[in-house]
């Protein structure tokens, strides 16, 4: 049951729309078609597809049961109130803190992405990219990263309306915005992506687009497509970072959890595909190369598309749309947390808590160096997925099987005890991987050099399968 007083959303579609928006962000439009691109096109989507149902969707399973079956709004609340009911160490809760933390620093820097995203906005509805060569319009974005100043203006308003939107609550804040952009954001993507497509066949830029991801050449599965694909597919549903046990705090009893997490990350899946289609026929046919991170978003698109302004300005909007609804339930767990904790009321906790993660973000735009540090030296390749691995192994190995049972009964009930199987077995294995070679990528390259052999995978699962082994038969479930 729910902690007396903890908000509910107001309809199954309005819960859908507000954890789907949470998970379609800005990695769906640039970083998916960034890694598809520069791993090979359909063999990554094969198994990045793989990814998302045998672990995005178990462990996003675990963080709704936490957060409906824990007595609290705050995930750390929650985790604590299971982990007594379970007679287990409180100690558990560092998987809540962990994931607070990482989207805590997450939504610092994610305002000043989204402030990049309304300059451009700004400059497409402008039509300030007409007339310009391909090299002036690549060097721009270069050029604004080193003028911070220029974006803080952006960055202001768009952290504003973030924190304004979650200090008006769950229901006139957080819901509002979801049910309101989310279907904007559909018909926007829809409607490029049918542009793409029809705008690229004269060219051959979507036969060639279609083909590059659909058509898997099976020699270009590695051991680092793989990893990238695992990498990807738990940053793409926003697992690990404690959103979801706190949406699923206030989450009714007639909604299915099994369902509910499958069909948010099926839902989370077509987005980034279509963002696909919206994008690689219109690279194709202009001949760009495929750009790594936000450099498609913020040179390759605007290169092609600028003597278009009005589509450039669709896909800024379309970004905007993105951004907004994943930044507010980034600062959501921290807000729910802090009103929790400290007795204050949503309004303030939320401008309480605002207020630090606008200073935070204040040294991402102004030092790149901070920036990537927070984004791939801490959040991503460490909190995040550490997170999410002691979430699998509480949920699978410590947490109450009645309480489990209680989760999961009812309708969609044989999907959750098939997907248990997945909580408890393999989603913790491949999370311990993402994990390893998150970090030691980031701090031990020639370590992860090894550990990304084929051999070292294997000997990688090995180890991971006897820990977890041994960590079941001591559990604790009853």
């Amino acid at each position: 049951m729910a902690a007396p007083g903890t908000a509910q959303w107001s309809s199954r579609f309005a819960f859908i729309m507000a954890a789907v928006g949470s998970s379609v962000g800005l990695g769906n439009l640039w970083r998916f078609s960034a890694e598809l691109g520069t791993n090979g096109g359909a063999a990554f989507l094969i198994i990045y597809l793989a990814c998302i149902f045998f672990v995005g969707i178990p462990v996003l399973m675990s963080e709704f049961m936490i957060g409906r079956a824990g007595q609290a709004s705050s995930a750390v609340g929650s985790q604590n109130d299971l982990a007594l009911r379970s007679n287990v160490s409180k100690g558990w809760s560092a998987g809540a803190w962990l994931g607070m933390i990482a989207s805590f620093l997450i939504v610092s820097f994610y305002c000043v992405v989204a402030a990049w995203v309304l300059n451009y906005l700004v400059r497409f509805l402008g039509n300030s990219f007409s007339g310009k060569s391909s090299e002036v319009i690549a060097s721009q974005f270069g050029d604004m990263l080193g003028q911070p100043l220029s974006v803080l203006p952006y960055f202001l308003v768009f952290a504003g309306i973030t924190i304004w939107l979650v200090a008006r609550g769950v229901n006139k804040g957080i819901e509002m915005a979801a049910k309101l952009l989310m279907p904007l954001f559909f018909i926007l993507l829809v409607g490029l992506a049918a542009y793409s497509i029809i705008t690229g066949m004269p060219s051959g830029g979507t036969s060639e687009a279609v083909s590059f991801m659909f058509t898997p050449d099976f020699s270009k599965i590695t051991p680092e497509v793989a990893v990238s694909a695992l990498g990807q597919a738990c940053f793409s549903i926003g697992i690990g970072n404690a959103i979801m046990i706190t949406y699923g705090s206030y989450l009714p009893r007639n909604v299915s959890i099994p369902k509910a997490a499958a069909g948010i990350s099926i839902v989370d899946t077509l987005v980034a595909i279509t963002a696909g289609l919206a994008i690689f026929p219109i690279v194709f046919a202009n001949n760009l190369d495929f750009s790594a991170g936000a450099g498609i978003f913020f040179q390759t698109l605007p290169t092609a598309l600028a003597e278009y302004w009005y589509i450039g300005a669709a896909f800024f909007f379309l970004a905007f749309f993105a951004a907004i609804t994943s930044s507010v339930s980034l600062l959501e767990p921290s807000v729910a947390y802090v009103a929790e904790k400290f007795n204050m009321t949503k309004k303030k906790a939320a401008w309480v808590t605002g207020a630090a993660i606008t200073l935070l973000g204040l040294c991402s735009l102004y030092s790149s160096d901070f920036f990537e540090f927070i984004d791939q030296g801490l959040a991503g390749p460490i909190l995040a997925p550490m997170s999410a691995l002691l979430l699998v192994l509480f949920t699978g190995g410590r947490l109450k099987k009645a309480i489990i049972n209680e989760e999961i009964a009812g309708d969609g009930e044989a999907l959750g005890r098939f997907v248990m199987f997945f909580v408890k077995w393999i989603a913790p294995a491949f999370m311990g991987l993402v994990l390893i070679l998150g970090t030691t990528g980031r701090f031990l390259p020639k370590v992860s050099e090894i550990l990304s052999t084929n051999l070292g995978l294997i000997g990688l699962l090995v180890a991971a399968y006897v820990a977890l082994a041994a960590f079941h038969h001591f559990s604790k479930t009853d």
